[in-house]
C-alpha cells in the first residue's frame, strides 16, 4: 500500500511537467498549390511535419468578377480537373491536419467592392468550399476547414465583413476556421480592421519583405517588438511566426535554422498566443528541409 502511494506521488510531478512543457509546443503551417514541382497535396500531408495546409491561391474575385482558384501546376481548374484533390483532402483531414483555403495572394486580381460583395463571397466560399452544397464545387466534395485572408491589394474595405459573414457559417454544424497572413508592420494595412473583429482563429505574420520588424542576422530587437505588439493588440487564438522556408523565398526576412532555434524561438514562445510558424512555401521547404529541422524546437 504504501508503495503504490509513493509511485502515485512521484507521476503527479512528472504530469503537470508534461503539461507545461506541452503549452508551449506550436504547429508548423505551410502554404502548398503556388508550384507544380513541390509534390501532390497528400505527399506534402504524410510528411508528418504540418499542422495545417493552406492552399494557396483564390486568386481572382469581386467586382463582378466569377471566382477563379488558381493551383499553378497542380491542377488546371477550367477543365475541372482540380476536384482530383477532393481525395487528397481527406487524406490529410484524416491525419488531423487543417486544410485550408487562401484567398488573395500578392499577384491575384481581387477586390470587395461593397457590403454586398463581402456577403457573396462569404456565400460562394460556403457553398463551393465548405459545407454548403454547390454542383460546381473546384475541390470536389471535400469540405476544407477554413479560410485564410492573404490580402495584399486591392483594397482595405469589407474584409471585417467578410470574416463576420464566414463565422456565420460556423453555426451550421462545421467549424469555419478563419486565418489570415498580414505583414509584420502594424497593423496590417489591408486587413488590420477585419483582425479586430476578434473571429480569427490564427494569425501567420509575414516577418518577411518587411525588414523594419523582421530578424537581421544577430539582432532580435525589431522582431520581438514588432511580436509583442502583435499579441498584445490582436485578439486571435493563436499568432505565428511567419518565415520563409528559403533564402530564395523571399526579398529578406530568412533566419538560418540555428539562429531561429537558439535565439528566436525562445524569445517568443513564452507568450501564451504563441502558435507555431507558418513557412512560405511547400516548394521551398522540399529545397532546404527547413521545417524538418525546426520541427522538434517549434
Amino acid at each position: 500500500m504504501a508503495l503504490r502511494k509513493s509511485i502515485a506521488l512521484a507521476i503527479v510531478p512528472l504530469v503537470m511537467l508534461i503539461l507545461v512543457v506541452g503549452s508551449e509546443a506550436g504547429g508548423i503551417a505551410i502554404y502548398w498549390g503556388q508550384n507544380g514541382n513541390e509534390g501532390t497535396l497528400s505527399d506534402t500531408c504524410a510528411t508528418g511535419n504540418y499542422n495545417f495546409v493552406i492552399l494557396a491561391f483564390l486568386a481572382s474575385f469581386g467586382n463582378g468578377q466569377k471566382p477563379k482558384i488558381n493551383l499553378a501546376g497542380h491542377c488546371d481548374p477550367y477543365s475541372n480537373a482540380c476536384v482530383g484533390l477532393s481525395s487528397d483532402i481527406k487524406s490529410c483531414q484524416a491525419k488531423g491536419i487543417k486544410v485550408i483555403l487562401s484567398i488573395g495572394g500578392g499577384a491575384g486580381g481581387y477586390t470587395l467592392a461593397s457590403s454586398q460583395d463581402a456577403k457573396d463571397l462569404a456565400t460562394y466560399l460556403w457553398n463551393n468550399f465548405l459545407g454548403g452544397k454547390s454542383s460546381a464545387r473546384p475541390l470536389g466534395n471535400a469540405v476544407l476547414d477554413g479560410i485564410d485572408f492573404d490580402i495584399e491589394g486591392g483594397t482595405s474595405q469589407h474584409w471585417d465583413e467578410l470574416a463576420r459573414y464566414l463565422s456565420k457559417y460556423s453555426t451550421q454544424g462545421n467549424k469555419v476556421y478563419l486565418t489570415a497572413a498580414p505583414q509584420c508592420p502594424f497593423p496590417d494595412a489591408w486587413v488590420g480592421g477585419a483582425l479586430k473583429t476578434g473571429l480569427f482563429d490564427y494569425v501567420w505574420v509575414q516577418f518577411y519583405n518587411n525588414p523594419p520588424c523582421q530578424y537581421t542576422s544577430g539582432d532580435i530587437s525589431n522582431l520581438k517588438n514588432a511580436w509583442k505588439e502583435w499579441i498584445s493588440s490582436i485578439p486571435a487564438t493563436k499568432i505565428f511566426l511567419g518565415l520563409p522556408a528559403a533564402p530564395d523565398a523571399a526579398g529578406s526576412g530568412f533566419i538560418p535554422v540555428a539562429d531561429l532555434t537558439s535565439t528566436v524561438l525562445p524569445a517568443i514562445k513564452g507568450s501564451t498566443k504563441y502558435g507555431g510558424v507558418m513557412l512560405w512555401s511547400k516548394y521551398y521547404d522540399d529545397q532546404t528541409g527547413y521545417s524538418s529541422s525546426i520541427k522538434s524546437h517549434v
